[in-house]
């Protein structure tokens, strides 16, 4: 398993994704006042980034759950999505027995494990998904079902679904371009500290870059967003520091006022360090431009592996965190 072919099968594992779709029962209709997703790491992106999505166009509360705990305002009249991938995942495992002790709706995405077999014998609705990848390389079977779940139960609209459907193809059109745009990139963000802003819509997106860089070159980055960093970290802007190395993810669609905070954020960043990298999500729809940045992004994750000449797939530190959890 390499994660070079894992990434170039990103297109593949959506259309696999929207195939379990079109062969899902649709659920029971639930009547709920808001919806909690749960899932951490891999498993978790999928609901940050969709949430970001759907927000202007889905008319309950989406809140996103990343701890051992849930929100204290989640009951009967919340729906709990549970996404782990491996189904074993403690947090997310603790998060369902309150969601059941609080009697709220629960629905599960998975490939196996605990949470999946739950589900099934207590004929909780869920959605299986293919087992066998790095919970993060699965993130074109995990984000297209939480799509698809949010569908099912009428809370946004199947358009979504077919966005995605168009998204395969316009990234199979891009995806020379993207290699190399990527490529290029990883050559500059080597030896660097990478340094993430967009604009707050498309956070999911700039965490998912931190995530990956994080996991699948093995180094340390940060990221925040516009208008909210202009509020505290813009004022940190103070030194020179070639070793940092800014990234802005941009979309035309970002909001006017944030377009002109990204030009001036931009006038006072590059005093300060040596160069400041745009990189533009290119697709018709939120969901084309957002799979764009997301697959622009691990490809760039990619190749600082290969620059920093280290195992992309490997993930021992968290192993041995979970092995020694294991012994409490």
């Amino acid at each position: 398993m390499k994660m070079n072919n894992l990434i170039a099968d990103f297109t593949k594992h959506i259309s696999e994704s929207l195939e379990i779709v079109s062969k899902t029962p649709k659920f029971s209709a639930v009547e709920v006042s808001n919806i909690c997703i749960v899932g951490l790491g891999g498993s978790g992106i999928g609901g940050t980034l969709v949430s970001g999505i759907v927000s202007d166009t889905c008319e309950l509360p989406i809140t996103v759950s990343k701890g051992y705990d849930l929100p204290n305002f989640v009951n009967e009249n919340t729906l709990v999505i549970l996404s782990s991938y491996s189904g074993n995942t403690e947090e997310t495992l603790n998060a369902l027995v309150q969601a059941e002790e609080r009697s709220t709706k629960i629905c599960v995405i998975s490939s196996g494990g605990s949470l999946l077999q739950i589900a099934k014998e207590k004929n909780y609705d869920y959605v299986a998904i293919p087992g066998g990848l790095p919970p993060r390389a699965a993130f074109g079977y995990s984000s297209v079902q939480v799509f698809a779940v949010l569908s099912n139960y009428n809370f946004i609209s199947t358009s979504y679904i077919s966005d995605l459907e168009k998204t395969i193809a316009f990234l199979n059109t891009e995806e020379l371009e993207i290699q190399a745009l990527s490529k290029l990139v990883a050559n500059k963000l080597q030896g660097k500290l990478p340094v993430i802003y967009s604009e707050d819509s498309l956070e999911g997106v700039a965490v998912r870059f931190r995530q990956q860089i994080n996991e699948n070159a093995k180094m340390l980055c940060w990221h925040h967003v516009i208008p909210e960093m202009n509020h505290n970290e813009l004022v940190g802007w103070t030194t020179q520091n070639d070793d940092l190395k800014v990234v802005v993810l941009r979309s035309k669609g970002e909001n006017p006022r944030n377009t002109k905070r990204i030009e001036i954020n931009k006038e006072i960043i590059e005093k300060y360090t040596n160069e400041i990298l745009e990189i533009w999500a290119k697709g018709a729809s939120k969901v084309e431009q957002a799979y764009y940045l997301v697959h622009f992004g691990d490809w760039v994750s990619y190749y600082l592996a290969e620059l920093q000449e280290v195992d992309s797939i490997e993930v021992d530190v968290i192993t041995h965190l979970k092995s020694s959890l294991a012994k409490m």
